[in-house]
């Protein structure tokens, strides 16, 4: 009975928060440029003391590397399977292998995770996402930007990527743990007043997350069809690939815990990129626009479902 009582009160307050976050749309509690600018404050501030404490407090490992190849190698395989899909299929939407590649990490996967198995194992999901954190900054949303405003420069991503609050929280946590500062950074005066308050500002993270996603799910019902074909032919490709990446080398060539293995499920069921829409050509034909939004939505709303199954079957503990 006690891990039934145990996976009701995980999972719960993540139906709840996602339910409040759409009554609140629905009863125009909130305006979008209120949720907007919410959504603004996580991005740059809350998401990024979530993973400064996550990096900071994590053991680093050799096999660490061995993830952080595979998930960015992943990610670039399933833009090219978009590609090819795209030209063998006559598939006319352009922006459709966009949406078979890339993971909502910051905006869903680490509230899903977090309130699942607790903030403190953030890292270990953290470190999952790291080779894809480079595929969308160096890849992803270069390509993007390319499609809808021509060549980009060098010079120009990396300006975006160094100084991504994102980006600086990870690489300054990074430094400091492989320098051993970790433990004094949260006893000495000053410093540990700074620790204290980025653990405030990180247990906001995961109740906004959830909040601003039940805002926005919205679903159109044009073009339905064709956004759940999407859906269906992401996850038919990676809950079996997250299934095995897990066997053969998280358990079996790493021998890292289950904690890695729940990282890389959540990781692989996530919806593309919530930035592809806003990205997109501003001309772009209304029908792919609805497509874009439609897949974006059902898959969060699909994946959370999965998610909330897959608890229920490894809720973990210590």
């Amino acid at each position: 009975m006690e891990p039934t009582i145990q996976i009701i009160n995980r999972v719960l307050p993540i139906v709840l928060l996602l339910a409040l976050g759409y009554g609140i749309r629905v009863r125009r509690f909130l305006s979008q440029s209120t949720v907007d600018e919410l959504r603004k404050f996580v991005v740059n501030i809350t998401l990024p003391a979530v993973l400064f404490i996550s990096f900071l407090e994590i053991e680093l490992k050799s096999a660490y590397l061995v993830i952080f190849g595979l998930m960015f190698g992943l990610c670039v395989l399933l833009f090219l399977l978009g590609q090819l899909l795209k030209r063998q299929l006559k598939i006319s939407q352009e922006y459709f292998p966009f949406l078979t590649t890339g993971f909502e990490y910051g905006m869903l996967g680490v509230s899903l995770f977090g309130s699942a198995y607790g903030l403190e194992k953030i890292g270990t999901i953290a470190v999952v996402d790291l080779g894809h954190e480079i595929f969308i900054w160096f890849v992803f949303l270069p390509l993007l930007l390319m499609k809808r405003d021509g060549r980009q420069s060098l010079g120009g991503i990396g300006r975006s990527f160094i100084t991504s609050p994102v980006v600086l929280a990870i690489l300054a946590s990074l430094t400091l743990n492989l320098l051993g500062a970790a433990d004094a950074l949260g006893t000495l005066p000053v410093t540990g007043a700074v620790m204290t308050t980025l653990g405030f500002l990180g247990n906001l993270t995961i109740p906004l997350i959830l909040l601003i996603v039940g805002y926005g799910i919205e679903i159109d019902r044009r073009g339905l069809r064709t956004s759940l074909s999407l859906v269906g032919l992401r996850l038919a490709l990676l809950i079996p690939l997250a299934l095995l990446i897990n066997v053969f080398i998280i358990r079996g060539l790493l021998q890292l815990d289950a904690y890695f293995e729940a990282a890389v499920f959540t990781l692989l069921i996530l919806p593309p990129p919530f930035i592809v829409p806003l990205y997109a050509r501003p001309n772009l034909p209304l029908a792919e626009k609805q497509t874009i939004n439609n897949v974006l939505m059902l898959h969060t709303v699909i994946s959370i479902a999965l998610y909330i199954v897959y608890f229920a079957l490894n809720p973990l503990s210590g």
